[in-house]
């Protein structure tokens, strides 16, 4: 059972996290009490009740068997970008293709620019399970895209060079996170804090340089969330 359990958890903590709920926007959509949530969540709750986790799992459209981990959480829904644990798209039987960010396609045509680039990843194959325990919370694998990393701006989190995993099917800041977009022609990898009022604080992780702020007048779009970062370290 206590593997269940965490596995229980992981799941919902995912699917809270892909549509930005938190305990109270949760007890609200499911009827479930915002201190139960809470209680399960920090593991100091037990099993909850089989009617409980319903009600969780009918939020996500997904069943109790998959919220619980006996099944892999599946999107079935072609109208809905619902959280995908395990939704590979088919480029062999046991391999999925993680492709290099269209730079020109994904943003609507405006070119991309990626300053001081170390050269670029193309692509990556993965196994399906490399994919479910690394990466398991996206809006379908045809989403996710890698680039790689550029600047020193965000040093302390990844390198120059290093492979970020982006989620494309996510186009819009609507809670703080670390995300991929563009302000004209220019790329950035930064973390976003939404500021009422005021507009989207960026913020890198390399105290050289200094935040600034997303105003209703740029040209800005969000091309991807950042879902992974590998830090390299050389020996």
């Amino acid at each position: 059972m206590f593997l269940i359990m965490n596995k229980m958890q992981e799941n919902l903590k995912n699917l809270m996290e892909m549509h930005g709920d938190d305990a109270y926007s949760l007890a609200e959509k499911s009827g479930v009490p915002q201190p139960t949530t809470h209680r399960f969540l920090s593991g100091k709750h037990g099993d909850p009740r089989s009617t409980t986790v319903k009600k969780w799992a009918a939020v996500y459209s997904v069943t109790e068997s998959q919220l619980r981990g006996d099944e892999p959480l599946l999107n079935d829904s072609k109208s809905s970008p619902s959280l995908v644990v395990h939704s590979f798209q088919k480029s062999s039987d046991e391999f999925v293709t993680i492709n290099q960010f269209d730079e020109v396609g994904a943003s609507m045509g405006v070119g991309v620019l990626l300053a001081e680039q170390p050269g670029q990843i193309t692509s990556w194959n993965v196994t399906k399970e490399w994919l479910a325990k690394n990466i398991p919370a996206n809006t379908g694998s045809g989403n996710l895209s890698i680039i790689t990393g550029f600047g020193d701006s965000m040093k302390g989190m990844f390198n120059p060079g290093d492979p970020i995993v982006i989620d494309t099917g996510i186009k819009a800041c609507k809670h703080d996170g670390v995300f991929f977009f563009r302000v004209g022609d220019e790329g950035f990898v930064k973390r976003l804090q939404r500021i009422p009022g005021k507009g989207i604080k960026v913020i890198s992780t390399n105290p050289e340089y200094e935040s600034w702020t997303i105003t209703p007048d740029m040209d800005f779009q969000v091309l991807g969330k950042v879902l992974k970062v590998w830090e390299s370290t050389e020996f």
